[in-house]
């Protein structure tokens, strides 16, 4: 049981640490090679590992290419200068309209578009307006929490989303009926809990003077007209093609393809196009197949040593609690999982610890899964190193020149965290006994 538990750890540091820059995928890799080397897990294990994540993960890189090319043709830039508008001078409505934003990209391109991309348009944004540095750092710190906490509504608003869909078998039109209404209890309590902390440091007022025409954002428009009907068809593709498991990736990377071809002016040679679309493809994350498959392969390592026998019997015990008591239960649970040991592989050791869960009432079985999911989607918020995402996001504010220590940045995620997932996992739990 050691070596699995070294491997896992180990490979979480370098994860966190990244020696001299170390690529993630890389650091990850290391790991997945030790933990072969050493018999915690085989070449069989490898090949099970591949078949739970490859769908999720090119999904995942599909539509960040489809978020960096709409961010290139200035289509975040101009749903931004939108916003400045219709906040009309308020600070507090401006607050609540870029968390609006925040959310329905989220939704819409996973949590990190939201929070990689949305974040650098929305300071640049920020400085133009000339907030202060109080009030700059109110709408930063909101837009990273934001886009994790509500990365809910849909199977492909985030990764995890997608592995625990596959994973458990639950279709698109079906996880959507579910957590699209609870997606909305998280967004209404993560506007109320980032207004309450920082109500004090938010604007009264603040110029629109500075505010350019969101016409002129448009950098591309041939890719800006065709990003709403190829969303839209995408979306309608995913109900459609829910019953007859179709890949999500497939799906996702025609979308990616055909907006490929639309910034690269394929039909026309190359000529006319203004979108460096090779740039496109070098920013994308491919790192996270390496990193995803082995982050995974650790974790199954954990998985063969019988480590998850206890995380399967505290699951086994809250499924007798009734269903209010197995959501707060699960999803607290995975939420402090995720905090530590970072959320990728918490969702997989969950789910590998639940499936032979039983219950006499299969709603609450089911609410137990989807309970699982959103501790993972939200508890990384209450460390800087929970996620991925926000150790990348961190990053991103630092070359931005905004720095948020740890230390500041856990006083407030252990307070407003807890808050927004109890609100979540109660309001699951009461979703379910009406959709069954």
């Amino acid at each position: 049981m050691l070596i699995p538990l070294l491997v896992f750890f180990g490979t979480l540091v370098l994860v966190v640490w990244r020696p001299r820059g170390l690529n993630v995928g890389w650091s990850v890799s290391l790991g997945a090679a030790v933990a072969l080397l050493t018999g915690a897990v085989c070449w069989q294990d490898v090949a099970q590992v591949w078949s739970i994540v490859w769908d999720a993960t090119f999904t995942f890189v599909a539509l960040i290419v489809i978020s960096l090319l709409l961010d290139e043709a200035g289509f975040f830039n101009w749903a931004a200068l939108h916003v400045a508008r219709w906040g009309r001078g308020g600070g507090v409505r401006l607050f609540v309209l870029v968390i609006l934003l925040d959310a329905l990209v989220a939704a819409l391109f996973a949590n990190d578009g939201a929070a990689l991309i949305l974040t650098p348009v929305i300071i640049a944004l920020l400085r133009v307006i000339g907030l202060k540095p109080a009030a700059m750092f109110a709408f930063v710190f909101a837009t990273g929490f934001v886009a994790d906490t509500t990365s809910l509504p849909l199977v492909t608003s985030n990764l995890t989303n997608i592995i625990i869909a596959n994973y458990f078998g639950i279709g698109y039109d079906r996880y959507a009926a579910v957590m699209t209404v609870v997606d909305l209890a998280a967004l209404a309590a993560s506007v109320l809990a980032m207004w309450l902390w920082f109500r004090r440091d938010l604007p009264r007022r603040y110029s629109t003077a500075e505010v350019g025409d969101p016409a002129a954002a448009v950098i591309d428009p041939a890719v800006f007209r065709w990003s709403s009907p190829v969303l839209a068809l995408l979306l309608t593709a995913y109900f459609i093609t829910a019953r007859y498991a179709v890949p999500i990736s497939v799906l996702t990377g025609a979308a990616a393809l055909l907006l490929l071809a639309v910034a690269g002016r394929w039909h026309r040679g190359g000529r006319g196009g203004t979108i460096p679309v090779l740039k496109v493809l070098r920013e994308a994350p491919w790192h996270i197949v390496i990193f995803s498959l082995g982050m995974y392969i650790v974790v199954y390592g954990l998985k063969n040593a019988g480590l998850l026998n206890y995380l399967q019997m505290a699951y086994q015990w809250l499924a007798g609690q009734g269903a209010v008591l197995a959501s707060v239960g699960t999803g607290f649970i995975s939420g402090v999982l995720s905090a530590v040991a970072n959320n990728l592989p918490a969702v997989l050791i969950g789910a590998l610890a639940l499936s032979p869960v039983h219950s006499a009432d299969p709603v609450v079985r089911d609410t137990m899964v989807y309970a699982h999911l959103i501790g993972c989607n939200l508890g990384p918020k209450l460390t800087p190193f929970g996620s991925l995402a926000t150790l990348l996001w961190l990053h991103v504010l630092a070359r931005k020149g905004i720095v948020i220590g740890w230390g500041r940045y856990m006083r407030i995620g252990l307070v407003v965290t807890p808050a927004v997932l109890v609100v979540t996992l109660v309001a699951l739990a009461l979703w379910m006994r009406v959709v069954g």
